[in-house]
């Protein structure tokens, strides 16, 4: 791993796209003025709907093809990390269709996650695997992403300049196994956008980003959606970077925020070798 500047970027999205991405580019645009050469976008960023449904996002929807203005989403991602030279997750982008250009069926979509690298080419995807299927209690209630995402089947690990990269989706968090199966496949930084809903995450939140850090001896960027999206719906927000010893380098605390901190490479080597949690594994 080498020492790199990341960032986190913190947003409310409401259900205007074209609003939505239009903050999101002033906010990673920050990022990079900033001295960020990565860059995380939250989950839902382009679009959030009302409650605790997603279905509507099924029209914004982008097919799985190169960056065009017939797919507004990801040609703002293209776009954007070209023009700012860095590397850029997005934290997580509804599809149409499946990695291997095979249509989601019944209506529904892709949760995913797509890595841009600084000359705006797509490196990376990963489908969010486990979905929000839950009760909580608070003015929504009833969350139930597999009403409209299908999920994902594949871990993924992405090479960058800097070392390598983890992709995770907000409810993957709760799910321990997927983070050490990235960690033994090399991962060496997780990155985690969410839209975690006020409830758990000031419950949950902050306590799941440092044990996944700590357990794998790991970096965890982690950005999350933050605020009042409308009279149903409350997010978290406190995004937050951590390092692998589990101390937090930069928080943010609720509304649209950029965190941004340095990760140290002899930070990463120092936890690893001291406690080397990794190799030691007997199950």
């Amino acid at each position: 791993m080498k020492d790199v500047c990341v960032a986190a970027v913190q947003m409310v999205s409401g259900e205007r796209v074209d609003e939505n991405l239009a903050q999101a580019y002033e906010l990673v645009r920050e990022a990079a003025t900033g001295g960020a050469k990565l860059v995380l976008l939250p989950e839902n960023f382009a679009h959030l709907a009302d409650g605790g449904s997603v279905s509507a996002a099924e029209p914004f929807a982008d097919a799985v093809a190169p960056p065009s203005s017939q797919y507004p989403i990801q040609c703002a991602l293209h776009s954007w990390a070209a023009e700012f030279g860095i590397w850029l997750i997005a934290g997580a982008v509804p599809l149409l269709e499946r990695g291997d250009g095979t249509p989601v069926s019944n209506q529904r979509t892709r949760s995913a996650s797509l890595v841009y690298d600084d000359r705006g080419m797509l490196r990376a995807r990963y489908d969010k695997i486990h979905l929000f299927d839950v009760d909580v209690d608070d003015t929504a209630g009833r969350y139930r992403e597999s009403a409209s995402i299908e999920p994902g089947e594949q871990t993924e690990v992405v090479a960058t300049p800097w070392g390598q990269v983890g992709l995770s989706i907000c409810f993957d968090l709760r799910f321990p196994e997927l983070y050490r199966q990235l960690a033994g496949n090399g991962a060496e930084i997780l990155t985690v956008p969410a839209a975690f809903t006020h409830t758990t995450g000031k419950a949950h939140w902050m306590t799941l980003l440092r044990a996944r850090a700590i357990e794998n001896g790991c970096f965890v960027i982690a950005a999350n959606q933050g605020g009042e999206h409308s009279a149903k719906r409350r997010t978290w927000g406190h995004s937050a970077i951590i390092d692998p010893w589990g101390e937090v380098l930069a928080e943010a605390d609720e509304g649209e925020a950029v965190i941004i901190a340095t990760l140290s490479a002899e930070k990463l080597t120092k936890v690893r070798r001291s406690m080397p949690l990794l190799s030691m594994r007997r199950l």
